[in-house]
């Protein structure tokens, strides 16, 4: 199944639902930043619950940015996604790996330990709000959910999933369930809800049962006078750095770093965080933005 979104309302309107599979992307991340099992579950989890939460943004430019430090040997996660459907990040430690935890389930909760998450919501146009909570478990999952409602009252329920092997990544995806202000004094819906998402198994078993992200709000949402909307979205792992970006960014370094480099290495070389691209500049082009320094020095003056 390809990599996209989808969204709905039950209980005449009361409810918000959005679903995502996110296999090929969270695949292109392990491949990019060379992950290892616990890793690429930890990053394919949140990329997938930053675009879950991105989707009910209106405007096109805006996006999520989801951090996760904890104490854990992973060192963090960064995620930035966007209501277009990208989205990019990546891990503090790429390579760590632990046992199994007691459920015999990748242990991401232990790579990810105590700490904190911290979510920017950048809107398209004035400050960005950001909120921070402590962390719930480290499983991300659980993590979104207490940040939904602590930090913007909307009883939630995520259920987040990756399933990498010898194979690579064969499943990846999550769901998000939001019960709105007209629903959530309704005690019985409520509960049925919870129930509902409780007895669930997981989400990588359902797409690993040859199910799509309709058959799974049929079955959770179905008798709830379930709308799914008809237009899915495409998802894909993206970055927007680029060559000229980096020369930009080298050129802030000023003059004299510039011409170090020149000297001692023969040109400069830097890596994107977010996507592992690799950008190469050699000693012209250093020399070339030496000189443009030196002509906006002389202008200003």
């Amino acid at each position: 199944m390809a990599d996209q979104l989808i969204r709905a309302t039950a209980a005449d309107g009361g409810i918000r639902a959005v679903g995502a599979i996110t296999t090929k992307l969270t695949s292109v991340a392990r491949e990019r930043h060379k992950l290892s099992y616990v890793a690429t579950a930890a990053l394919g989890r949140t990329m997938t619950a930053g675009l879950l939460m991105a989707s009910s943004m209106k405007r096109v430019d805006s996006r999520v940015n989801v951090r996760i430090k904890g104490d854990g040997p992973l060192g963090g996660i960064l995620v930035d996604a966007g209501l277009d459907g990208t989205v990019r990040g990546y891990v503090g430690n790429p390579s760590v790996e632990l046992p199994p935890n007691r459920y015999g389930k990748l242990d991401v909760g232990g790579a990810v330990g105590k700490g904190f998450l911290y979510v920017v919501r950048d809107i398209g146009y004035g400050y960005p709000y950001s909120s921070t909570v402590e962390l719930v478990s480290g499983e991300v999952g659980e993590d979104i959910a207490h940040y939904l409602v602590t930090s913007e009252q909307t009883p939630s329920a995520i259920v987040l999933g990756v399933f990498v092997g010898a194979q690579g990544v064969t499943a990846s995806g999550g769901f998000l369930v939001q019960v709105l202000p007209k629903a959530a004094r309704d005690d019985a819906l409520v509960e049925t809800l919870e129930s509902r998402v409780s007895a669930l198994q997981g989400f990588t078993p359902l797409l690993q049962a040859g199910k799509n992200l309709t058959e799974i709000f049929q079955d959770l949402l179905g008798d709830m006078g379930l709308h799914i909307f008809p237009e899915s979205q495409m998802l894909r792992f993206h970055c927007g750095c680029s060559f000229d970006r980096m020369l930009g960014a080298l050129k802030i370094l000023g003059e004299a770093e510039l011409q170090d480099m020149i000297a001692k290495d023969d040109g400069a070389e830097a890596t994107c965080d977010f996507c592992g691209e690799v950008y190469q500049a050699n000693s012209d082009q250093l020399a070339q933005l030496v000189a443009d320094l030196q002509a906006e020095s002389s202008v200003s003056q």
